[in-house]
């Protein structure tokens, strides 16, 4: 039998909230007994993800972050959205050192940060408005293929 479990929390896009997600998030995936390595790829992706809400999705005032993370057998799915301005473009914002904001000295790596720790990153436009990151990650994958060799 599947374990099958979920969490959501909302909060304010400030900074100040990006190590309250990681922690959250964290927290939740303690109950699939990660390695360390699994928890921090998750914990970094998370804050990518939060990170470009705080930063790009609200340049004219305050918004909310939604999060939600969802457990079904070993597969843990991290879904970050808010309500911001959106992406112009999502395929030329994954690309690796894109940036909107040179003169904030942004590297452009946050989507590639999330994808090179995470095994699928799904990054789309919400129906009314803003983003929606949807991030994959089986754990404990390394953990199996070592009993089964």
């Amino acid at each position: 039998m599947k374990k099958s479990n979920f969490m959501e929390v909302t909060f304010s896009a400030l900074s100040v909230n990006e190590g309250f997600a990681r922690v959250c998030v964290a927290g939740f995936c303690l109950q699939l007994n990660p390695s360390l390595d699994e928890i921090n790829d998750i914990k970094t992706a998370v804050s990518e993800a939060v990170t470009n809400c705080v930063v790009h999705a609200y340049p004219k005032g305050h918004g909310m972050i939604a999060l939600r993370c969802e457990i079904e057998g070993d597969l843990v799915k991290i879904t970050v959205s808010d309500k911001g301005v959106g992406i112009k473009d999502i395929a030329k914002a994954r690309e690796p050192f894109f940036t909107t904001k040179p003169s904030e000295e942004r590297s452009g790596m946050g989507f590639a940060v999330m994808e090179s720790f995470m095994d699928e990153v799904d990054v789309e436009q919400n129906e009314d408005k803003g983003v929606c990151v949807r991030m994959y990650k089986r754990i404990n994958r390394l953990q199996e293929q070592v009993s089964n060799a």
